[in-house]
């Protein structure tokens, strides 16, 4: 009787020790048929050691060439770069506000004046931020709630020698080489808050957003015409002709535009294909943690699911992604959480939802749902490191670019050999042109 308990315990523990092996091996990741430690987490499957700080990407170096390629900019370098697009991986587009002094990081020096045992420039941080003068914020600059007419008069410095307003929309190509100069706009930009083609338009035209302006302008695709203003220049509101700082945009196929309003307005303005004035939604919240379904502070990335026509919005004010139907009816919320403040919001072609965030210098993939898959970044002014990222672009062979406020700069990351897709920012959507 004994013996045969034992026989029977002895059988099942051989039967559940099995039974936990066959699992172990189910769970196991395989990659290209091969079963491979780490393939689950890697960016690349099976990478021994590092820690994946540019994620499924390796940072391009020296790209683009520095501003010092121009003639007569042997001393300027990028301003603070707030959009980027990339029509085709040998035609990029920056806007940035203006050129900044070139700088290399100076050797740290006592600053006893501040307090004991402090130095300055620290070496374990970004040196300089490419967004902040000598007062506040350079030409052009100024957060939530400041005025386009305060942007010089808080600024301090001198045009000319501490900045100067050029330069504001150009074109690289694929080596980093400027291209296109659009110097012929720069006394109108005021301040250019992010560039676009809408994906949907045969013709290409190229699309800035000047928030200081408070408008939207549309330009032929060679640059040569302005063919369209949405807002009054010069002018703030919150209607069908007026923006108050209006940020990013967003389209469905039919090309109906979607505008943010945005770092003072607190409503998302829809728009036909014509730029007629259709409707808008949105009301002013109480930040930062105000969590009444359309109530929004600084509407800032916004971004549109071309299938069901969803509207996603970064309500950075308020940490927190607002999710509407194309006409403003509230559909979901989820929180970023603090001390998040995502800027930009982009769906990819495979209809993955990526965020750009600017406090943690992360890049982050959700479903449409909401549910957190990936994420990668790390703080930094080496090449792959980030500051302040404001805007993104994928090209049509899977380069991503990055553009970073006070790291005044823009980044080109190329997508690692064996690097798992789901890790990559998926590339955009091109029904219209190529």
């Amino acid at each position: 009787m004994r013996k045969a308990l034992l026989l029977g315990i002895a059988a099942c523990g051989i039967a559940m020790l099995s039974g936990i092996v066959m699992l172990v091996q189910w769970d196991q990741p395989t990659v290209h048929g091969q079963t491979k430690p780490g393939a689950g987490f890697a960016a690349v499957p099976g990478t021994k050691g590092g820690w994946d700080l540019s994620g499924p990407y390796d940072a391009v170096r020296d790209w683009p060439k520095p501003m010092s390629q121009l003639p007569g900019h042997e001393k300027w370098g990028w301003g603070a770069v707030e959009g980027v697009f990339a029509e085709s991986p040998n035609r990029i587009f920056i806007v940035q506000r203006g050129e900044l002094p070139a700088l290399t990081r100076p050797a740290g020096k006592p600053v006893p004046q501040f307090g004991p045992s402090l130095s300055f420039p620290v070496g374990q941080v970004p040196f300089r931020n490419a967004s902040q003068g000598p007062v506040a914020a350079l030409p052009g600059g100024g957060g939530p709630g400041s005025l386009p007419e305060d942007a010089d008069k808080n600024w301090g410095g001198t045009k000319g020698v501490d900045a100067r307003w050029e330069h504001n929309i150009v074109v690289l190509d694929a080596q980093g080489n400027i291209t296109e100069q659009w110097t012929q706009w720069d006394s109108m930009i005021k301040r250019a808050h992010a560039v676009y083609v809408n994906p949907y338009d045969p013709e290409k035209h190229v699309w800035v957003v000047d928030d200081y302006s408070h408008a939207v302008f549309q330009f032929s695709n060679d640059g040569k015409r302005l063919t369209q203003t949405l807002g009054t220049v010069g002018q703030s509101g919150a209607d069908g002709t007026h923006f108050n700082r209006p940020t990013f945009l967003a389209w469905l196929p039919d090309s109906t535009l979607f505008v943010a309003d945005g770092y003072n307005g607190t409503r998302v303005a829809k728009f036909d294909k014509n730029g007629k004035f259709l409707l808008d939604w949105g009301m002013k919240g109480n930040p930062p943690g105000d969590t009444r379904p359309g109530y929004m502070n600084v509407v800032h990335g916004i971004a549109a699911d071309p299938v069901t026509h969803r509207v996603y919005v970064s309500d950075r004010g308020n940490r927190r992604m607002q999710v509407f139907d194309e006409n403003g009816k509230f559909v979901d919320q989820w929180p970023f959480n603090t001390p998040s403040s995502v800027n930009f919001l982009y769906i990819a072609a495979d209809r993955g939802l990526w965020v750009f965030d600017d406090t943690t210098s992360k890049i982050v993939k959700y479903d449409l749902e909401g549910h957190l898959l990936y994420s990668w970044g790390t703080l930094g002014d080496f090449p792959g490191g980030l500051f302040n990222i404001h805007g993104a672009s994928v090209d049509q062979e899977g380069n991503l670019y990055v553009a970073e406020v006070a790291n005044g700069r823009v980044q080109k990351f190329r997508p690692r050999a064996g690097a798992n897709p789901e890790f990559l920012v998926g590339k955009p959507v091109y029904p219209t042109w190529k």
